[in-house]
């Protein structure tokens, strides 16, 4: 059984700094197929930045160069480094682990943690 819980959310102000990580149980973060999501009310989940099947990552346009994901091995946590934060990046973030598809680089999201709300203010 694999469960993922999500931290370190909360009130920023806009242009500042904040890290999320997502500690599991029963997985052991590898690199491949894992990353981080984003959901606002209303709306449905969109990727912020994910390590694919191939151990590639990639961050969404909006927020490259200000997001990156990495993986702290001691602690066996996925982190989400943000950075120069805007009033959209407002919303739930969520991480997820999963599979590789078979090829290619695109992954089967298996399993969803809660996700920690982030609000970014003026």
């Amino acid at each position: 059984q694999v469960t993922l819980v999500e931290s370190g959310g909360g009130s920023v102000q806009a242009g500042g700094s904040l890290t999320l990580s997502c500690a599991a149980s029963g997985y052991t973060f590898n690199g491949r197929c894992e990353g981080w999501f984003r959901q606002e009310p209303g709306k449905g989940r969109v990727v912020v930045a994910i390590a694919l099947a191939d151990g590639s990552t990639t961050v969404t346009n909006s927020m490259t160069g200000r997001f990156t994901i990495s993986q702290d091995n001691a602690k066996n946590t996925l982190d989400l480094k943000m950075s120069n934060v805007k009033q959209d990046d407002t919303a739930m973030y969520i991480c997820a682990v999963g599979n590789s598809l078979g090829s290619g680089v695109q992954c089967q999201w298996n399993y969803w943690g809660r996700g920690t709300q982030v609000t970014v203010s003026s």
